[in-house]
């Protein structure tokens, strides 16, 4: 047998690179407009939006629908309508605590702010199985759900 210059190949393979999924939502004052209908809160203030919480959350909740993804890389594109403060968004794991230090290392956490009226930002999380809760702190929405299933 006789070989000249012969050179060993194995087929090219190409990682399949998955984007990352968009998710879009929208803010309005004290809630999200996508997961729960246009309740036309008015607000100018973090504090009112706590005041209307403090009342309407348990209620507006039951109703809420509960968001569905598959696990993977998402973008959680976040805009402010209209409310007239800088909002934020923080999407975390349902047991998540960020006074518990190994939390921080050990869970999923995304949060930030800037978002000003008529601005939007992203949010890039990998999500795993398991439960969420995502809202924004800073103009007091409920704690919304959000399920990862395999």
């Amino acid at each position: 047998m006789f070989i000249l210059g012969a050179v060993l190949t194995a087929p090219l393979i190409t990682p399949t690179v998955q984007a990352a999924q968009l998710v879009e939502l929208s803010q309005a004052p004290c809630q999200f407009l996508d997961i729960e209908v246009d309740h036309g809160f008015k607000s100018t203030a973090k504090a009112d939006c706590d005041a209307i919480n403090a009342k309407t959350t348990t209620q507006r909740l039951q109703s809420a629908k509960v968001m569905e993804l598959k696990a993977g890389d998402y973008v959680f594109r976040v805009g402010n309508k209209n409310v007239p403060y800088e909002l934020g968004f923080w999407l975390r794991e349902k047991d998540y605590d960020w006074r518990n230090p190994i939390h921080k290392l050990t869970k999923i956490s995304v949060s930030g702010g800037g978002l000003t009226t008529g601005k939007s930002r992203d949010y890039e999380v990998t999500l795993k199985p398991g439960e969420y809760l995502y809202s924004c702190p800073l103009n007091t929405t409920p704690d919304y759900r959000l399920v990862v299933t395999k």
